[in-house]
């Protein structure tokens, strides 16, 4: 049977292959940074992490996760509600409550698992939930494990948000779903607007804070204090894997109540083992760093209005953004790849981004920006930039 199986997948992956669709993975010999080094031998600037705030390799969150590995062991082999919760797990949720002002707090093994897991337990065929067009291939899944009425809005569109919440008006409970950053543009979701609308209309609102925890707001708290909303939104998901640390783990904040649900009944929470101590005890570390200082948040908020300024300048086509993130346009998605190899040539690791990952002909190079880059990173990245731009005849 499988032989039938493999002419049909090989016929598929070449396909992909002639679309100029095919993503290969580079592999990396050293911890990460804003410097790393290719099993090529190469050393080159990343300018594609979620590693916002340079945690990835920072010494004080290895010393803590070092500790907990002493103290508490390599893994739990269980899941939470069986022998799968230690103290570290607990003092950590109660931490990210603290940090957004929230009630209560259930720690996943990804926010991909938190996304997944949300909405079926809290939502039924009754209600509705209102998602935004660009949200997380994790929301879009989630959504799809759940029976309630679902209705979807244009990106950050609040008339067409306006228009699906009086579509919706008969269901019994009402859900906005939204990214708080959208993870390929950068932009960042109008939380007032939608918090307006969700009052007017009696709705409930949920934000992703995956790609905005740690960048977005004076103290890196994300889209709800960029707002002056902190404590006002019944729903947070968000990730220990981008800017807190960059390991694994997501966590869904909110409402005691939904919390106490989630711990009840949602599947990726009562059928996965618990996140290893070691990284619960670096995700402490982290908020007490986080809450000890702003340093790296405002190195971060520096670095990025200094790139995409200097992006602008040289004449690339730049989304709008409030992020850490720079969506250079390139809309064919072999350019992208293109542009991404002879951009790793000159020292600067970037990847072209394409469909299925964005819409056909929306190709792009998405830059992050970190707390981790110096000016002289930025500098050389953007001299690179400005090269292959012309070489390629995307600047002219």
């Amino acid at each position: 049977m499988y032989t039938n199986y493999k002419d049909h997948l090989d016929k598929t992956l070449n396909e992909i292959r002639e679309a100029g669709l095919y993503k290969n993975e580079r592999i990396i010999v050293s911890p990460q940074g804003a410097e790393i080094e290719l099993n090529t031998g190469q050393k080159v600037l990343n300018f594609c992490a979620n590693n916002y705030l340079g945690l990835s390799n920072n010494k004080s969150l290895i010393e803590a996760a070092k500790a907990a590995l002493d103290d508490h062991g390599y893994g739990m082999s269980s899941v939470r509600f069986i022998c799968g919760t230690t103290d570290l797990h607990k003092e950590l949720e109660k931490k990210i409550a603290e940090f957004f002002q929230t009630e209560d707090t259930i720690l996943y093994a990804a926010c991909f698992d938190a996304n997944g897991g949300v909405f079926e337990p809290l939502l039924s065929e009754e209600d509705a939930i209102i998602s935004d067009s660009l949200n997380h291939a994790s929301i879009i899944d989630g959504v799809r494990l759940c029976k309630a009425q679902r209705y979807r809005y244009q990106n950050a569109d609040m008339a067409d948000l306006e228009e699906q919440l009086k579509l919706a008006k008969d269901q019994r409970f009402r859900l906005i779903v939204t990214d708080g950053v959208f993870s390929m543009d950068g932009n960042v979701a109008p939380l007032d607007k939608i918090y307006e609308l969700a009052n007017r209309y009696d709705a409930m609102i949920m934000v992703d804070e995956s790609h905005s925890a740690g960048v977005v707001g004076n103290t890196g708290r994300g889209v709800t204090e960029l707002y002056n909303l902190k404590g006002k939104i019944e729903i947070i998901t968000g990730t220990l894997g981008k800017s807190f640390g960059g390991a694994i783990g997501g966590f869904t904040t909110g409402k005691k109540e939904v919390i106490e649900l989630l711990r009840q009944r949602s599947r990726p929470y009562l059928f996965s083992n618990s996140i290893p101590p070691l990284v619960a005890a670096a995700g402490i570390r982290m908020v007490e760093m986080m809450t000890e200082t702003n340093t790296l948040q405002d190195k971060l908020h520096r670095n990025a209005e200094y790139f995409i300024t200097g992006m602008k300048k040289l004449g690339f086509d730049i989304k709008p953004t409030k992020s850490a993130i720079c969506a250079v346009m390139l809309y064919d998605a072999k350019l992208s790849q293109d542009f991404a190899a002879k951009l790793l040539n000159e020292g600067i690791y970037v990847i072209g981004f394409y469909y299925p990952v964005v819409a056909n002909g929306q190709a792009r190079i998405r830059v992050q920006l970190s707390a981790a880059h110096e000016k002289e990173h930025l500098d050389k990245a953007l001299k690179a930039f400005e090269k292959i731009g012309k070489e390629l005849g995307v600047l002219k």
